[in-house]
């Protein structure tokens, strides 16, 4: 097997982002407009992102704890940082994002692409540690940017976003990953120092929106047992992914 290149490795990360995409498509339905889908595809956001957070904690925990800790405080801070911009009535340019609901819809694209940005780097040092492993990383990684997919469809698509567009949306929000995991490849020491840290802060961003926005979010239109078991599902079938290509 040949040794990694530069064009394998934006090659590979491309496909990544790509397959996020994929995750917009089961929500075709019309039903995903409803009241009572809106609130469980909340739910079920709340519980992917939940998931993804707990598997980059421990990733990031692995590599270096103080390092992801810090990442992780600074990803809260970050994210409200942005929910006041975003619904700061002077800003110019955003009037129509002043909502609710706009300034939720920024805010996970924003989250994803966050998160998206400490995978693109991920893959990149693992394809400077060898082929094999950057392979393993990249099916793991497609593999689970479809439900990330999903979780970002599950906000948009409720909210009046086309479906095709949402899919947009997802793959835009892991365009980070072919950009990043090329300058990671190449430069694998520097980029795996910093990499703890950008785990961290996806982490943290993905819990505070999960907390703060989506599950609120969801127990305006159904019953708290019926939310916390799609939630619950949710991380379950996010973790059970992890857990297979793990």
């Amino acid at each position: 097997m040949t040794e990694p290149t530069a064009l394998i490795v934006f090659a590979a990360a491309l496909v990544t982002a790509l397959a996020t995409g994929l995750g917009a498509l089961p929500l075709l339905s019309p039903r995903a407009r409803e009241r009572r889908w809106r609130a469980a595809g909340s739910a079920a956001a709340a519980g992917l992102m939940l998931a993804a957070s707990h598997s980059m904690i421990a990733e990031g925990m692995a590599l270096n704890g103080w390092r992801t800790l810090l990442g992780l405080v600074a990803g809260v801070g970050a994210i409200m940082l942005a929910k006041r911009v975003l619904q700061h009535p002077d800003l110019p340019g955003i009037e129509h994002l002043a909502s609710a609901d706009g300034a939720r819809m920024v805010l996970i694209v924003g989250i994803m692409t966050a998160h998206s940005a400490a995978e693109g780097i991920g893959l990149g040092v693992a394809f400077g540690g060898g082929r094999d492993l950057g392979e393993l990383l990249t099916v793991a990684i497609t593999l689970q940017n479809i439900p990330e997919g999903l979780a970002i469809a599950l906000i948009l698509v409720p909210r009046g976003v086309p479906v095709l567009r949402a899919a947009g949306w997802a793959v835009v929000s892991s365009l980070p990953q072919p950009l990043l995991a090329v300058p990671a490849f190449l430069m694998v020491t520097v980029f795996a120092s910093i990499l703890p840290y950008g785990l961290g802060l996806a982490a943290g961003a993905m819990l505070w929106i999960a907390f703060s926005e989506l599950l609120p979010d969801a127990s305006e239109g159904m019953a708290r047992g019926p939310m916390g078991t799609v939630a619950a599902l949710s991380f379950a079938a996010m973790l059970a992914v992890t857990l297979v290509m793990g």
